[in-house]
């Protein structure tokens, strides 16, 4: 294990100590670790008691035994599995989070057919056909994060997306424009699991120095979702109806759902020591109903006293609030990601018109401009899979082998400064007519900046925020989610009054001013910041 894992561990077990306060616990303790601190436990069991050391069941009614990994290889520990088997959860997770965004934006080239046949007049209903869905990928974080960390992500993930899988089936059976708010919605919230939960699973299996990689796969899937979705949406609607937009993504969420059935298996620590105190407490109950022993209470290390509903209710459903308005880091990333994702569904459902009616595009021909936002996010995927992690074991290197989360900062660095760059380019090509494919370089540019920053991003909070990391996810992405929300709802009415190169140099402007000063502050000031956490991991 790294260095860093190690202080992950250590770190980990020091304030679950002072949490649960077994170290001063009146009763008698033994600890299910590694051979070594087991076979000590054992002993001065038996030195102090008079036990037999092989007989380990033989305990006082009282004692607490703290059940923990059997050692630091053990292989049952997500982060001791298999190469095969992390990559095997790393793209069923990828396949998850690939199929919800493409939901979400899949519909809007086909919304002028929804508003021909429902009727509707008005913009800002029909962009909201599309939005809503970003919405409840707003509201679900901040339910489906806590229950992952009681409940276990595998479990979590795949009830998510059976809900979605569900609302977004009835959304092709939409009668008029409330069915299809309401049912859009709510396949958001089902859809939101695998987003918030997916970057945790990550933490959960790697360790920091392989993180980038990992990372840069699963969170292709999120962003090049609504990239690729009104590209074949386009196509659907166009030669079929608006209608099988829906079942064509349900159609294929079955096939995902299968698959991560089989494959998906839990990876969070609580969760897995749990089950084992479980079998342990099993086997010593049916010693005690043979006369073998008395009965001990088993406790994992993080304690057992939060897996209730009182806990969901009173503490995990207010963590994300809680860390947001507490921890200055993910108030900085989350305004950061929050306006990124706005322009990016802002882009989503400009684009129709602009090619439309610029270009006087067909519909199919038009949502093959959405592929520049595609290729954008697949290149920069690419450069970060092959440089993250290089340049944190660069910079751990040279801090004698200690790792800190602020080395993934750098490729932030260059979407800073792209970021604007497309949204100039895209707004005043626009609005000069030039040819298409500058318009096109725009989006790419956005694309590119949107997967560089937003990697880089998610794979911070999950190194800093290890335990609570989808709670951290979840408070980020409720922020983001609401501006992938609203900014469509304003896009129309701005870019009529401005036209498209003034509403743009506006949004590079803002895009600039909130992003800019951002890596700068999280490379000098974020290990200062990350001190005075509750939260974040002290390295």
């Amino acid at each position: 294990m790294s260095t860093h894992d190690d202080d992950e561990d250590a770190q980990t077990r020091v304030e679950l100590d002072k949490k649960t306060n077994f170290k001063s616990s009146k009763y008698p303790t033994t600890i299910v670790d590694s051979e070594d601190v087991e076979r000590r436990s054992i002993q001065q069991e038996s030195q102090h008691r008079k036990l037999d050391p092989s007989r380990t069941n033989t305990l006082s009614s009282q004692e607490v035994v703290i059940v923990d990994w059997d050692g630091p290889d053990d292989p049952k520990n997500p982060k001791n599995w298999t190469k095969s088997r992390k990559w095997a959860a790393t793209l069923v997770v990828a396949l998850f989070t690939f199929v919800s965004p493409v939901a979400s934006a899949m519909i809007a080239p086909g919304s002028q057919q929804v508003a021909d046949e429902f009727g509707i007049t008005s913009n800002v209903v029909l962009d909201m056909i599309t939005s809503i869905f970003v919405l409840g990928f707003a509201i679900g974080p901040l339910l489906m994060g806590p229950l992952s960390e009681i409940y276990g992500r595998s479990r979590v993930v795949q009830l998510g997306n059976a809900f979605f899988l569900v609302w977004n089936f009835a959304c092709g059976f939409a009668q008029n424009q409330t069915q299809i708010i309401i049912f859009r919605f709510f396949a958001g919230i089902g859809g939101s699991a695998p987003l918030t939960i997916g970057g945790a699973v990550i933490g959960d299996t790697f360790h920091p120095e392989e993180r980038g990689r990992a990372i840069a796969m699963y969170a292709l899937g999120p962003m090049i979702g609504p990239a690729a979705g009104p590209v074949i949406g386009a196509w659907i609607a166009a030669r079929v109806s608006w209608r099988w937009v829906f079942w064509s993504t349900t159609i294929f969420d079955v096939a995902v759902q299968a698959v991560g059935i089989v494959l998906l298996q839990e990876t969070f620590a609580p969760v897995l020591l749990e089950r084992k105190a479980r079998r342990l407490a099993k086997s010593d109950r049916m010693n005690v109903e043979k006369g073998t022993g008395k009965l001990p209470t088993f406790v994992t290390i993080f304690g057992n006293e939060s897996r209730n509903w009182k806990y969901i209710v009173r503490t995990a459903l207010i963590r994300p609030f809680v860390m947001f308005f507490r921890e200055p880091i993910l108030q900085l990333l989350g305004v950061y990601m929050a306006f990124i994702y706005g322009i990016f569904y802002l882009f989503i459902t400009t684009m129709p018109n602009i090619f439309t009616i610029n270009y006087n595009e067909s519909i199919g021909i038009m949502g093959l401009n959405y592929l520049a936002l595609g290729l954008g996010m697949v290149f920069a995927s690419w450069f970060n899979s092959r440089t993250m992690d290089k340049i944190y074991m660069y910079f751990k290197g040279r801090n004698d082998g200690i790792g800190e989360p602020e080395y993934r900062v750098p490729t932030i660095v260059p979407a800073s400064i792209f970021f604007p760059v497309g949204i100039f380019l895209t707004g005043w090509a626009a609005q000069a007519h030039v040819h298409w494919f500058v318009v096109d370089m725009g989006i790419f540019f956005v694309g590119a900046s949107m997967i560089l920053a937003f990697q880089a991003i998610q794979i911070y909070i999950v190194d800093v925020f290890t335990l609570y990391a989808a709670s951290g996810i979840a408070s980020v992405s409720c922020l983001r989610s609401f501006c992938g929300f609203g900014f469509p709802l304003f896009a129309e009415a701005m870019f009529n009054s401005l036209g498209y190169g003034k509403g743009c140099s506006i949004l590079a402007c803002v895009a600039i001013a909130i992003g800019c000063p951002a890596p700068w502050i999280l490379w000098f000031y974020g290990r200062r910041i990350r001190s005075g956490s509750k939260f974040a991991k002290k390295t």
